[in-house]
């Protein structure tokens, strides 16, 4: 085999694998400003403990529907819509799965996400538990991208060194976070764009 340009593929998930709808016909649905659901669940102080583990993501959806309630005064209508919100299953790629399926038979795959306690469980619920080698919690290990430690967590957990990774994101901050760290990165658009990221391996 030729020497390969990388030891390991680590590859956010939401936006990349996943894609989440707009939560905005939610909030209509349930009787609520339109952008209502986003701004309480993603208010920096509200998700950041939320994807750093100090809180679970049972707590951080409740205080998610108590804020919905403060702000707009109505718990019942809150509690339904944040219910909506969680039973969500959002549409997984996959031609980004045919892709990373084929990297795991050549070099070590690793999904990093800034997710909350809950994504294991989703991942198997979308049938991609088994996608990866290793994934990469921020929930777990207490620090979120683009914290540099988030990147040299995620090489030592695949056993490569940094500037023999190629970190995948869809958030522009990640990549550059991870390219400043010695990674090779890749803001992610397209499945284009990962592929042909990918082609030198594949």
């Amino acid at each position: 085999m030729p020497d390969l340009p990388f030891d390991a593929v680590l590859c956010d998930i939401d936006g990349v694998l996943r894609h989440w709808p707009d939560a905005a016909e939610l909030d209509r649905a349930h009787g609520f400003p339109a952008g209502t659901l986003a701004a309480a669940a993603f208010a920096p102080p509200r998700l950041h403990p939320a994807i750093t583990g100090e809180v679970s993501d049972a707590q951080w959806r409740a205080a998610v529907t108590s804020d919905i309630a403060g702000a707009h005064g109505s718990a019942e209508r809150a509690e339904r819509l944040v219910a909506a919100w969680s039973a969500l299953v959002p549409p997984v790629d996959q031609e980004v799965v045919s892709l990373l399926t084929g990297v795991r038979e050549i070099v070590t795959l690793a999904l990093v996400s800034n997710a909350t306690t809950r994504l294991e469980r989703d991942l198997g619920l979308h049938g991609l538990g088994g996608l990866a080698h290793t994934v990469v919690n921020t929930a777990r290990i207490g620090v979120a991208k683009p914290e540099p430690r988030v990147y040299r967590i995620a090489a030592e957990r695949v056993g490569a060194p940094l500037h023999r990774c190629l970190f995948i994101d869809d958030t522009a901050a990640n990549a550059t976070a991870a390219r400043e760290t010695g990674m090779t990165a890749l803001h992610y658009r397209h499945p284009d764009d990962l592929r042909e990221a990918l082609a030198p391996l594949l």
